[in-house]
Parts: structure tokens; C-alpha cells; sequence
């Protein structure tokens, strides 16, 4: 029996959103009023409601095919200066780590080892909660040298794709990770692996204190506690509106090392972290 064609993300402002056969199907309520991130979007979402984020994800079935057969799959310019995505492209291109194991809409847990296949999976993505096996979108991942951990039900599974990586004979394995039992597995087996905890709004206490203490890289994404408990004991911070928090020497040594790369202008202060200017997403939570 075919899977049904169903795919469940949680958009701005940790909205879950529901798409089934390439329509929007459902749309939650947004956590948040505002994220300056979504503000500067090609769609721009100026505030979180429920009809803004089905027009923003609409427009990227559209653009791009997320959650359908027509999925671009490659991308080689950066969206934001220090997403997730860009630091483990240019990580992977520069060596400073072997593979990448992130979640593609369409696919599940993925392995891959090409920079511009990690900036297109997931440059343009929101929080993969749930998703089913588009044959298209596996064979696609396959062609461009990646390897699709679950092709027969697309299942998302961190732990497993880091596993899957290292059996593969890969060394230097970076991964995502959106929960702290994931990523404290993933470090207790593999202590050598880069973790990048990403969708983190709405996170707090101790699962907070947890992925803090297991991951090299945190997105604060629109989480207070995330600013607060890791900005104390980061290494360093890069952006300031959506802070990225580098909590190892390895993780500092990535989001410097982005920095070498791009040509873009950058500011470097020494400062009391975390830094904020007053352009949070309005509330964290």
C-alpha cells in the first residue's frame, strides 16, 4: 500500500503546517508575531499569521517544489549569512568535515557529501516534522551523490543517518538536530561529531539545558531560554537578530572559518555574550 503523500512542517514562528499532494493543507497558529529573518524573505512576512505563512510556503512549492516531485535540489548561493545550512555547505566544501547528515522533505534523513546538495536541501527549509518518500526527490538525492538513509518511508531519524554515515566509512560527520535526546545519542556514540541543534523555538528548560550541552553549534532561533543559557557560556556569537552560538572550540572554528570565506563585510568586538540589539523575534518563548 503507497504511503500517503503527506509532509508536516513547522514554518515562521514554529507554525505546523500541513501539505498534502503539493497543496497547504492545514495551518496552525505562529508562536511568534514577528521574526526579523521572515521579514527579509523573498515572500516577506512582516507578521506571523496563519494566512501570511500559507502564502510565504506557497510561494516556495511554487519557486522551488519543496514537498513535491519538482524539487530543486541543488543551491549555491547563501540566504542568510550564518543559517545552518550555510555553515555546513561551506564546512564541507573548505574540509573541515567529511559529510553532512541533514533532513530533506520528500527523502527523510539524508547523507551527503557535496556542498551545494546541503545549501539545497535545506537553505530554503523550515523544520521537517514528518514526511513521505517522493520517488523523484530520492533518485534526484541519488544522482547528485547523496545517500537516502529510509528510501522506502522517508523516516527522519538523526541518530540513525549519523550511524549510517560512519558505516559508510565517513569521518568528520556533521548532522542537525532539532531535540536534545538526538543529540545527546548522537554525542554519547560518536563524541567526534560536529551537532548544529536548529529549530529551537519554543524550547526551554531542561531539554534546553540538554542540547546546549550536547551540540558545538545552537541557532537561538525565537527560544529566550536558547539566549540565554547558551549565550552565557558560547564561545562566541555570530548575528545578533537570530543569534548563532558556537558552544566548542570546533563550532567557533566553523563560524570563523565562514567568515574567512565570504567576501561579505563583517564586524568582530570582544563583548559579554549574547549580544542583543532589540531586534528579537517578538515574543521568545
Amino acid at each position: 500500500m503507497a504511503l500517503e503523500d503527506e509532509h508536516i512542517i513547522e514554518a515562521i514562528g514554529k507554525t505546523k503546517v500541513v501539505i498534502r499532494n503539493g497543496t497547504v493543507a492545514e495551518v496552525g497558529t505562529p508562536l511568534i508575531d514577528t521574526c526579523p529573518l521572515a521579514a527579509r524573505f523573498s515572500r516577506p512576512v512582516s507578521h506571523a499569521t496563519p494566512d501570511a505563512v500559507r502564502e510565504n510556503i506557497e510561494q516556495r512549492i511554487r519557486l522551488f517544489g519543496m514537498c513535491t516531485k519538482n524539487r530543486i535540489l541543488q543551491e549555491d548561493r547563501d540566504f542568510v549569512r550564518f543559517g545552518a545550512s550555510e555553515l555546513l555547505a561551506s564546512a564541507l566544501s573548505r574540509g573541515l568535515v567529511g559529510c553532512v547528515v541533514v533532513v530533506c522533505d520528500g527523502a527523510g534523513t539524508v547523507v551527503v557529501e557535496h556542498a551545494a546538495l546541503v545549501q539545497g536541501i535545506g537553505g530554503r527549509m523550515s523544520g521537517l516534522v514528518r514526511t513521505s518518500p517522493i520517488l523523484e526527490v530520492i533518485e534526484g538525492i541519488s544522482r547528485l551523490g547523496g545517500k537516502v538513509v529510509y528510501p522506502d518511508d522517508a523516516r527522519i531519524d538523526p541518530v540513525g543517518g549519523v550511524e549510517a554515515a560512519y558505516a559508510a566509512g565517513y569521518s568528520r560527520v556533521a548532522v542537525t538536530v532539532a531535540g536534545a535526546d538526538e543529540a545527546e545519542a548522537i554525542r554519547s556514540a560518536h563524541p567526534d561529531a560536529l551537532i548544529v541543534g536548529v529549530h529551537l523555538t519554543g524550547i526551554s528548560g531542561d531539554a534546553a539545558c540538554r542540547i546546549i550541552a550536547s551540540c558545538d553549534i545552537v541557532s537561538a532561533c525565537a527560544s529566550r531560554e536558547i539566549r540565554e543559557r547558551a549565550g552565557t557560556c558560547a564561545l562566541l556569537q555570530a548575528g545578533v537578530a537570530i543569534p548563532v552560538f558556537a558552544l566548542s572550540r570546533r563550532g567557533k572554528e566553523i563560524i570563523l572559518d565562514k567568515i574567512l570565506a565570504t567576501d561579505s563585510p563583517v564586524v568582530i568586538r570582544g563583548a559579554g555574550l549574547p549580544v542583543s540589539e532589540g531586534r528579537d523575534p517578538e515574543p521568545l518563548c
